[in-house]
């Protein structure tokens, strides 16, 4: 007997049946496209979200141990974080902080001041490409103003806006540009600055700052490189963004577990229907095993004719299911969602290759009972 014939037993059979079997081809296809569907989603929800919260914002920050006190921008310190290959290139930047008042006359507002070099703000705020209104200019006596704070004051580029400074003083700014965090409470409460601003208002040295702010690689390693830091240059405070979001991170968290168990779910219920059809289908064929093995098919291959099957229905399921998914997501990219869907390859392959396994797990009752099948039994029994 040919060494393919268990193939073509297997294929012959689902033949014999086309609507049961497009029917569990479409239940798998259904299941892998919905696995690959919502796990993509939540994936590139968590990164939207993480990049709208912290994505221009500082992961790890070194500060003073005491509230208000300058912290030194050291060679120890610019040594370590040059030398650590978890930071980002390009995003550090030291900086310092100032609180002023604005009044127009009728209204006034709070506006904290953060002063820096723009390439360096660029770094952590991607300042320069968020401005949507102006030039991104950070001269001496330049001013950078949210969008929200802009709208309440009605100011445009060009206009001159004068600022009550901490300890009484003031100044008069030009708005260089308006920009857009994403953040209404940044946008409003918040400006960037030439970096002498605050250093002249505060008094301090040229190696002195509020604060020295770093982003990573790899966000989700900010308490690791924190507590490595802390080890490296004492005597400062080193924050990361994850002490201070734990909010944001059970939610994330929480996230992540529903989308593992919609994914289980979904596996559980193909692995059934593939069993309850191969099951049945034994059954249905158990006359037709039988005379085949009592005309020499051994029980090797008796067994193996379901496996193939499984094998069958689980490929051609897997890769409908893949297609469907993509379509599913390009039509989500046409949504109007705000943000997209970025579905990972490595995650695709592994979800197409989970719906061939399950495929095959669910074919081992079929195939051990038709391997142990006695076909004089059968014949007897018609």
């Amino acid at each position: 007997m040919s060494r393919m014939l268990s193939l073509r037993i297997a294929w012959r059979f689902l033949r014999s049946a086309p609507v049961q079997s497009l029917l569990i081809i479409s239940g798998i296809a259904v299941g892998i496209a919905v696995q690959i569907f919502v796990g993509s989603l939540i994936t590139s929800l968590q990164g939207s979200l993480v990049d709208q919260t912290i994505g221009s914002a500082p992961q790890v920050t070194f500060q003073a141990l005491t509230d208000g006190d300058p912290v030194r921008y050291s060679p120890k310190m610019q040594d370590v974080i040059a030398n650590d290959p978890r930071v980002k290139r390009g995003s550090v930047s030291p900086v310092r902080f100032a609180t002023s008042l604005y009044t127009n006359g009728t209204d006034s507002a709070s506006l904290s001041l953060i002063g820096g070099e723009l390439r360096e703000l660029d770094g952590i705020y991607n300042v320069s490409k968020r401005v949507t209104d102006g030039t991104a200019s950070l001269r001496a006596t330049d001013i950078l103003v949210g969008k929200d704070f802009a709208a309440k004051f009605k100011l445009t580029p060009g206009d001159s806006i004068a600022l009550t400074l901490q300890g009484g003083s003031r100044a008069t700014f030009t708005v260089a540009g308006i920009f857009d965090l994403g953040s209404a409470a940044f946008n409003e409460r918040q400006a960037f600055v030439n970096g002498d601003v605050p250093r002249s208002l505060l008094g301090w040295s040229a190696d002195q700052y509020s604060a020295v702010q770093v982003q990573l690689v790899k966000p989700f390693e900010s308490a690791q490189v924190a507590t490595d830091w802390r080890r490296k240059v004492p005597g400062v405070e080193v924050v990361e963004w994850q002490a201070q979001n734990a909010d944001l991170l059970v939610a994330l968290q929480s996230q992540g577990s529903s989308s593992y168990i919609i994914q289980t779910f979904v596996l559980v219920a193909i692995a059934l229907g593939i069993a309850s059809t191969l099951a049945i289908a034994a059954v249905q064929k158990t006359r037709q095993i039988g005379i085949l093995k009592a005309m020499g098919l051994s029980d090797g291959r008796a067994g193996r004719i379901f496996l193939w099957q499984a094998i069958i229905l689980g490929g051609v399921g897997s890769t409908a299911g893949v297609a469907l998914a993509y379509f599913l997501l390009f039509g989500f990219s046409f949504s109007g969602a705000s943000f997209s869907i970025q579905p990972k390859l490595s995650f695709v392959l592994l979800s197409a290759g989970v719906g061939i396994g399950v495929a095959l797990a669910s074919s081992i009752f079929p195939t051990r009972r038709t391997s142990k099948l006695d076909p004089i039994e059968v014949i007897q029994n018609g």
